[in-house]
């Protein structure tokens, strides 16, 4: 079976309305998505009767990601913090499974940013319980987590595979996973290959991005091998293009990530080239793990 394809909200509007959602909805579908990604930074703000109209409509799935912020950073010592950070991924969980959802996914256990110093054992423990939390409510309403691995201008907890399986092993939850995402491991890891093999079993969801966020095959990162990759451990869960450019600006996420380049303008064009990218590396890895055997 072909994995799930979809498409990050960003690419095509910068915020949650009614309005935004619904046009964001219907591109993913018209560019030949299965799936469109929600940024729940603000999940109260989503209109769920409004947005599952507009998904039914279309015929696609949703996803939810998130980061953190400082003040709902869930691995910080302060304990109003992490309450702040426990109840705002309960809330988007809630939207995620109340549009039919499956997968929540991001920087889920820190704030999305730069920290200044290393995290901290009882900050870590506080992460590791609200995750173990927030898994026994998504287990009730259907939902797989999936903790993303970024560099370390954006966590100082989660920078690579290995660390992500170590702390899954804490969290001890069947429904929670490690989400890879390609722009990321290009910095950290050392190869394209070897962090979804290690994660093989426990790779819960995927974002594929190019070295600069622009468009795919158009930069550093060894695709192929990562594609074969996902082949060899069997991985059938979402596929999903991720791309930031300054012509579609989110006031939130686009600061925190540095969007400040116009690395594209024509979200459709963007969207489709990779839909047309990925089916075919997904093919071509395929292809490739089958010689290998």
């Amino acid at each position: 079976m072909r994995n799930p394809l979809g498409v990050h909200a960003l690419v095509f509007t910068g915020g949650t309305s009614p309005d935004q959602v619904r046009s964001a909805v219907e591109s993913a579908a018209a560019a030949g998505y299965d799936l469109l990604e929600l940024a729940l930074l603000d999940p109260d703000s989503v209109d769920v009767t409004a947005a599952r109209k507009a998904v039914e409509g279309a015929g696609i799935a949703v996803t939810g990601s998130l980061g953190l912020a400082p003040a709902t950073d869930v691995s910080s010592e302060d304990p109003d913090r992490v309450a702040a950070g426990e109840r705002l991924l309960f809330s988007a969980l809630d939207v995620v499974a109340d549009l039919g959802g499956q997968h929540l996914c991001g920087v889920v256990y820190s704030a999305m940013g730069k920290y200044l110093a290393p995290p901290t054992p009882r900050g870590r423990a506080n992460a590791v319980g609200v995750i173990g939390r927030l898994a026994d409510r998504a287990a009730d309403r259907g939902v797989h987590l999936s903790l993303e691995i970024v560099n370390r201008y954006e966590t100082n907890l989660l920078n690579t595979v290995e660390q992500g399986l170590a702390f899954l092993d804490e969290v001890d939850r069947p429904n929670v996973g490690v989400h890879l995402d390609t722009y990321h491991m290009n910095i950290e890891e050392n190869t394209m290959d070897g962090p979804v093999l290690a994660a093989a079993g426990r790779l819960g969801y995927v974002h594929i991005g190019e070295s600069h966020r622009g468009y795919l095959g158009s930069g550093s990162v060894n695709f192929p091998s990562f594609f074969r990759a996902l082949a060899q451990v069997g991985y059938e869960g979402p596929v999903t293009f991720e791309s930031f450019s300054s012509a579609v600006v989110d006031p939130v996420l686009s600061n925190q990530l540095g969007v400040w380049r116009n690395l594209w303008d024509d979200s459709a064009h963007l969207a489709r080239h990779a839909r047309v990218f990925m089916d075919t590396a997904l093919e071509s890895g395929a292809r490739a793990a089958g010689k290998a055997a």
